[in-house]
């Protein structure tokens, strides 16, 4: 089955505020952007240049809990003309990592069953905790493994720079 990603209802409006942040508040609604309350930001996004970002809700929205049951998906998806930025987010001290690169790298595929992703000229996955704000180091073999089987680079932070 694919999913249409781009062009939904799940979409936000776009932003161009120079910093929002990305939320989820754990009670079974979707993750949303926010430039109000940073306390509740999971993910910092820094947009320096006020170019039109746009949030799309992936998980409580795109894919239902009960859709692809035994498949993860990410919280959601960041947008500009040439960028494409898959967004999982965590609030937990330990062992977070692995799961969500698995749930970002199951909604990649999920995406690309449905779209082309050569359209966006930089392409990122990142996985951001609210209780581990700084750059966190990734394997290189991870890291390398991940961009040679996506093409899409992984970076493991809470903020988020668009370019």
């Amino acid at each position: 089955m694919s999913w249409i990603f781009l062009n939904t209802h799940c979409q936000e409006a776009t932003r161009t505020d120079t910093k929002f942040g990305i939320c989820d508040n754990e009670d079974g609604t979707k993750a949303y952007t926010s430039n109000v309350s940073p306390e509740e930001w999971i993910a910092n996004v820094v947009n320096a240049s006020s170019k039109s970002v746009t949030f799309i809700a992936v998980d409580k929205c795109i894919l239902q809990d009960a859709d692809e049951p035994r498949r993860g998906r990410c919280d959601g998806i960041l947008l500009t003309e040439e960028q494409l930025y898959f967004v999982e987010l965590k609030n937990q001290m330990r062992n977070w990592t692995t799961d969500a690169i698995q749930q970002l790298e199951s909604t990649i595929l999920f995406f690309k069953e449905s779209h082309d992703i050569n359209v966006f000229k930089h392409k990122k996955a990142f996985a951001c905790n609210k209780k581990h704000k700084n750059f966190q180091e990734i394997d290189n073999e991870t890291n390398l493994a991940f961009f040679r089987k996506h093409g899409i680079r992984l970076d493991i932070q809470a903020e988020i720079i668009v370019i």
